[in-house]
């Protein structure tokens, strides 16, 4: 079984020694049996599991050998798949809600977390708000960046409840209030989630300073449905006739590659847009890559920005804000501009995200629907692609670090936006040369330790750069 792309994409030759240094020959393992067989649904979703690896995966030819029949946890099966290098790739039982999550449609409160040890004990956790969607729950709360929840329905914040922040369906939280560093219980409010379109265009500014008419974008998820509000965004940007740009992706996990594409054919200089100069190129697992060469397909392996959309900014330079949770497509746009334009970036490093990913469902293996109703809402996230820039620059593992490191002062409560936010206010310090604040070294500020960060059920999938291509296989497992 074989995927088949019935709609192209923009994309550049991979490097030959990248394509030699991944594919080396390896002998399989063979896993021995425990004794046993599974039950007959866990078995069909197993075979699921294999079909899809086996046709589409990256590593493919490391798949080890492993008896479906004798696996009795088909979430443990997949894991044993996974190559040794591969964070990323996942299964779930919930596809439906992780494509709604994909796409914006989330059941939320509509915040931004992050999570840190209220003491060094470590025996309660409190949250401080980074942003909040308007018209959700969060914000008809009134609650804003910057404040601090304390406690969770009366009680303290531990390790198993402080997800119910961001994953219950109703909660009850107080406030904390910071006063020298020591917080006290505020003010209380109760809320409960609800299912939400968010548009990832957050917010956008014009800000003039010294001379110059400055465009700041935050931009929250790659989804390619909102694709149109960039196009306004952008828009009125030319409208005001801005200078300078900065791009603020500091808290997005990453999303479609075709959004990630969208958005840099609107800021890349217009030459090399209205050239088609290649943005990433792509690089399959040894079956794919050998055809998609041999029938010189090369809009499968090379993505190309698009001189088809409807404004483009023709800059030169960008500044873009960065964090630790900028992932996957964000470094696309990072790496993918960076042959192109001067790439200014402002913050903390990146995640290191270098993969993309596929969604594969069982109604794409099996042409008898009735074969499958009783796992159609399972689904496979696998790793299928790498990607690197023009100049053939991939592997970021590590991330990309900033130029500026400037600490995300989520406690000074300054809002996304606001020419006193250190990161934002760093950007504008470097397009004027006028210092309005001093930038914030991490080490010198904030003496609370992190533990987690998110804003969704789905987060760590989010993370996935998805090659979101129409896919068509060949389905040879009829039943």
């Amino acid at each position: 079984m074989r995927i088949h792309f019935n709609t192209p994409i923009t994309t550049v030759v991979f490097l030959s020694l990248l394509i030699g240094s991944v594919f080396v020959s390896c002998k399989k393992e063979t896993v021995a049996p425990t004794g046993g067989e599974a039950p007959a649904l866990t078995q069909k979703v197993n075979e699921f599991i294999k079909a899809g690896m086996e046709d589409a995966y990256l590593w493919e030819q490391f798949l080890p050998n492993i008896d479906t029949k004798l696996e009795f946890d088909s979430k443990e099966y997949f894991h044993k798949l996974l190559y040794e290098e591969d964070k990323w790739s996942f299964i779930t039982d919930d596809i439906e809600g992780l494509e709604a999550s994909f796409n914006g449609v989330e059941t939320t409160f509509g915040y931004s977390l992050a999570f840190y040890w209220k003491d060094a004990n470590r025996t309660s956790i409190i949250a401080y708000v980074e942003y909040v969607y308007p018209d959700s729950p969060a914000a008809e709360a009134n609650i804003k960046r910057g404040d601090i929840i304390l406690l969770l329905d009366g009680a303290d914040i531990t390790i198993d409840s402080y997800l119910d922040l961001l994953y219950g369906s109703s909660i009850s939280i107080t406030l904390g209030v910071d006063n020298n560093n020591t917080i006290s219980p505020g003010s209380s409010l109760s809320m409960t989630s609800q299912l939400l379109n968010l548009d990832p265009v957050l917010k956008t500014a014009v800000l003039e300073e010294a001379g110059h008419k400055i465009g700041y974008l935050f931009y929250a998820q790659y989804i390619s449905d909102y694709n149109s509000s960039l196009d306004l965004a952008f828009q009125s940007f030319k409208n005001q006739g801005i200078t300078d740009l900065v791009l603020d992706i500091r808290y997005n996990p990453g999303g479609y590659m075709s959004a990630a594409q969208h958005l840099c054919s609107l800021i890349a200089p217009q030459s090399t847009v209205n050239a088609a100069d290649v943005l990433v190129t792509l690089q399959w697992n040894a079956f794919y890559q050998n055809y998609w060469q041999t029938n010189a397909v090369y809009n499968q392996i090379r993505m190309n920005f698009d001189p088809t959309v409807s404004v483009n900014m023709d800059l030169s330079k960008i500044y873009i804000l960065t964090g630790s949770g900028s992932a996957s497509a964000s470094e696309l746009t990072i790496t993918g501009l960076d042959p192109y334009m001067d790439v200014v970036l402002i913050g903390d490093t990146t995640y290191g995200k270098y993969t993309g990913s596929i969604t594969l469902k069982p109604e794409d293996f099996y042409d008898d629907a009735s074969y499958y109703t009783d796992f159609d809402n399972w689904g496979l996230q696998p790793i299928v692609l790498r990607y690197a820039n023009a100049n053939g620059v991939t592997d970021f593992k590590d991330g990309f670090a900033p130029d500026f490191r400037v600490y995300d002062d989520v406690k000074g409560g300054a809002d996304l936006g606001d020419p006193s936010e250190p990161l934002l206010a760093k950007a504008l310090e470097q397009i004027t040369g006028i210092t309005k604040v001093t930038s914030i070294e991490k080490q010198d500020v904030f003496s609370l330790e992190i533990i987690d960060r998110g804003f969704s059920l789905f987060d760590n999938q989010k993370r996935n750069l998805i090659v979101d291509l129409p896919v068509k296989l060949d389905k040879k497992l009829k039943r």
